[in-house]
């Protein structure tokens, strides 16, 4: 798990959110499509962030929109690059 949690001043609240079901940790309120994707693991430059609200799904493929972060927000990493094929 990589964290996104900046030096705490003590005032500091921690927010959990997730992407593809791992639990991601900030306290910064408000962070970019890239640094979300970055701290999951994943390649901005071959996935963009899928946001799952209820029963909506919102892209967000601009890798430097800043997005507001709340509480068991949940994203979902989607790979955009080349799909291998075997030809057996």
């Amino acid at each position: 798990m990589i964290s996104n949690t900046k030096k705490s001043t003590g005032q500091e609240h921690e927010i959990t959110y997730y992407v593809d079901n791992e639990a991601q940790h900030t306290t910064n309120n408000e962070l970019a499509v890239r640094q979300i994707l970055e701290a999951a693991g994943d390649d901005p430059a071959t996935h963009y962030l899928l946001e799952l609200r209820g029963d909506q799904q919102i892209p967000h493929k601009d890798l430097e929109e800043v997005i507001k972060i709340h509480e068991n927000e949940r994203f979902a990493a989607i790979f955009t690059g080349p799909t291998p094929v075997s030809w057996t």
